[in-house]
């Protein structure tokens, strides 16, 4: 393999699947789904969506959370968790200067900023509380995590809607490789199960109506999928040079070896139908890596559970990696926590090359034929995987490709 690694050496995990890697690796692995209905939810044209199960930011003893938004809670937790793994102690760095962080978001803190605006329009302006923008600014996520660990380096928050997560990552490996950082904590942070984001997905028609049977709705490259569910939640990688991890006796989980981005230039929702942008990313992290598509061993697919992007996705796979490889999307597990999606796909895809566990696609019964892919479902698959390939794919035809390798 060519091109330059970064080492990934510590993961943090807060989704729909549990709090910290192990609830998440062990539900990925099970295939089953999160989703469920939530009454708080029911003047709305959908019910269901997959919420972080019993999150309390209190009880998780963070200092400060009440001035957070959720996506940033959901951020500060992954971060933490993903300092430990590596090893490492916030604060407590040679030089604060060469730690960095990239963390991506699609909406920001959209929860605090539908509130305020509610508090507006009911008693006035003098309602409004002075946090709603330190709360709800797209980077308020990747500003808190830097003051929260003391990182002095270059902060980040790429926004590049379900790419976001991705985006991150690659800029985080990039930041490695041209030296700006020796560390850098990069990911992404969602919440937008809030009454506008479910309202505005719903009336687009992109979210699965099964309100009557939430745990199956979400159900990728199966051949009655009609939609997503609404996810939450973050994923955070801890990236350092092969080098850098090596000289303090860190093990890498498993190492970020390409990273290709592109836009689709063609419409802001429907991906290109002959996936003309998603194939140019893809490409891109091949190039990147020095690999060819019959290198990659297993796809984390972006695997939406929609028409279209199922469609389109399995012809780039097809085309571009070959149709034998196995391929798997954790959205049928997680939904689709948008921004976050991506570094949580991308810490699913590591955890496979690091386990050589491949992960089932939940809810898939009934693959549809038309896709002419090995999908993964039932069951795990295992066996060593030495390069996986993470796609994500976003509202702007934004793309972002990452491999990930042992």
């Amino acid at each position: 393999m060519g091109g330059f690694a970064a080492a990934i050496t510590g993961i943090g995990l807060v989704t729909p699947a549990g709090i910290g890697v192990p609830a998440n690796w062990a539900r990925f692995v099970e295939g089953t789904s999160t989703a469920a209905h939530h009454p708080d939810l029911d003047a709305l044209p959908v019910n269901m969506a997959c919420r972080v199960p019993d999150f309390s930011a209190t009880r998780l003893g963070l200092r400060g959370a009440w001035q957070w938004d959720r996506y940033t809670q959901f951020a500060v937790v992954a971060t933490l968790e993903a300092l430990s793994g590596a090893g490492l102690t916030a604060g407590n760095w040679p030089d604060s200067s060469r730690v960095a962080v990239v963390m991506g978001s699609g909406a920001g803190g959209t929860a605090t900023l539908e509130a305020q605006h509610a508090a507006l329009l009911t008693d006035g302006p003098s309602d409004v509380s002075p946090m709603t923008l330190p709360m709800g600014l797209l980077n308020m996520a990747a500003g808190q995590v830097a003051i929260e660990v003391g990182a002095n380096g270059p902060c980040l928050a790429p926004c590049t809607a379900c790419a976001s997560g991705a985006s991150a990552i690659g800029i985080g490996r990039d930041m490695i490789r041209s030296g700006a950082a020796d560390i850098v904590i990069a990911g992404g942070a969602e919440a937008p199960i809030t009454p506008l984001y479910v309202s505005a997905f719903a009336r687009m028609r992109a979210l699965s109506r099964r309100t009557d049977d939430p745990g199956t709705a979400s159900r990728p490259f199966d051949s009655t999928r009609d939609g997503f569910v609404l996810g939450e939640g973050a994923g955070v990688f801890v990236l350092e040079s092969e080098e850098h991890a090596r000289a303090r006796g860190a093990r890498p989980v498993a190492r970020v070896i390409g990273y290709g981005a592109s836009a689709d230039a063609h419409h802001v929702t429907s991906p290109h139908p002959e996936g003309r942008g998603a194939k140019l990313a893809v490409r891109a992290a091949l190039a990147d890596a020095g690999l060819s598509g019959g290198d990659v061993r297993y796809v984390n697919a972006h695997g939406t559970s929609t028409p279209l992007n199922d469609s389109v996705e399995s012809g780039v796979i097809r085309e571009l990696i070959g149709s034998g490889t196995p391929v798997s999307s954790t959205k049928g597990v997680t939904g689709h926590p948008l921004g976050a999606a991506g570094a949580i796909e991308a810490a699913a895809a590591a955890l496979t090359v690091h386990h050589g566990v491949i992960p089932p696609t939940a809810n898939l019964t009934a693959p549809d034929p038309a896709m002419d892919i090995d999908l993964v479902h039932k069951a795990a698959r295992h066996g060593p995987v030495e390069v996986a390939l993470s796609n994500s794919f976003g509202f702007g035809g934004q793309n972002t490709a990452l491999l990930i390798a042992a």
